[in-house]
């Protein structure tokens, strides 16, 4: 099935995902969509314990990338499962993809107790009910967050990849987006696929923390961003600073070269500072 520039694939595992048919992208290609979804940012954000401290307060989640929905309604799913409420901001410029994954039960199983939840935000850009509140922030994700609250406890970063969506991985695309994270408590905590260098650097200059994340199968790391250090279990250190120094890829993603005023800022981050190994 096709619609408009995204089609249905089925991967090596088995999985059903949906594919970009221009650069040829796959959305959540590790192991599938579902598995890649709870692994890499319901688990590892550790929302079951979230959910667990205060239960009558929400969680506030920043989807950025919808997609086909997956990452929204794991949250969904575990808050369901585990008696606590999120909300959920879903940033998508294009709604083809949950589109196809609904036209699919058989290949998108998960979405089946959450396709009423689905079709009320594609037709009315909300859905509120017993696991919590989702809104869709339909358009240009960075120009969604101006609208978005300021209060972001978890940010599951999940758009197309620099090299085919090079805007959104920016230096001031991830200030745009601590800026709507939380202040109190640990803060806001960001979780995405991508671990390249550029990346890392491009995260570090918008503001956040940054560690290792978990594996996902076919990526040994992932990357998790924070804005407070203390909360990070495995921040990048002397050897990732080592290792950025020889690389050949040293500048921030959207900047062909790594300027002397990106050098200093790198080198004088808070993260950096008292670093010892």
């Amino acid at each position: 099935m096709r619609d408009g520039d995204f089609e249905l694939v089925t991967l090596r595992s088995g999985a059903r995902a949906v594919r970009h048919c221009g650069h040829g992208e796959v959305m959540h290609p590790a192991g599938g969509p579902w598995l890649e979804a709870n692994r890499l940012y319901v688990e590892q954000s550790q929302l079951v314990v979230r959910l667990s401290r205060t239960p009558k307060q929400p969680v506030c989640i920043f989807d950025m990338g919808l997609g086909a929905a997956t990452n929204a309604v794991a949250a969904l799913t575990c808050a369901k499962e585990h008696g606590g409420c999120v909300e959920i901001h879903s940033f998508e410029i294009d709604l083809a993809p949950l589109r196809l994954a609904l036209r699919d039960p058989e290949g998108f199983p998960f979405l089946g107790p959450f396709h009423d939840a689905a079709q009320a935000l594609i037709r009315h850009g909300e859905w509120s009910g017993p696991a919590g509140r989702w809104i869709l922030h339909k358009g240009d994700l960075l120009d969604g967050l101006l609208r978005a609250p300021r209060h972001a406890e978890l940010i599951f970063y999940d758009p197309f990849s620099p090299e085919h969506n090079p805007t959104l991985w920016t230096p001031d695309a991830f200030a745009r987006v601590r800026s709507c994270c939380r202040k109190d408590g640990d803060g806001g905590h960001l979780f995405t696929y991508s671990a390249s260098t550029p990346m890392r650097v491009s995260l570090l200059l918008g503001g956040f923390f940054v560690g290792a994340g978990v594996s996902t199968g076919t990526k040994q790391e992932t990357t998790v961003g924070a804005t407070c250090k203390s909360s990070l279990v495995a921040p990048l250190a002397a050897r990732w600073l080592a290792r950025w120094e020889r690389s050949s890829a040293r500048a921030p993603i959207g900047e062909s070269a790594l300027s002397s005023e990106r050098e200093a800022e790198i080198r004088s981050h808070p993260q950096f500072l008292t670093v010892r190994e």
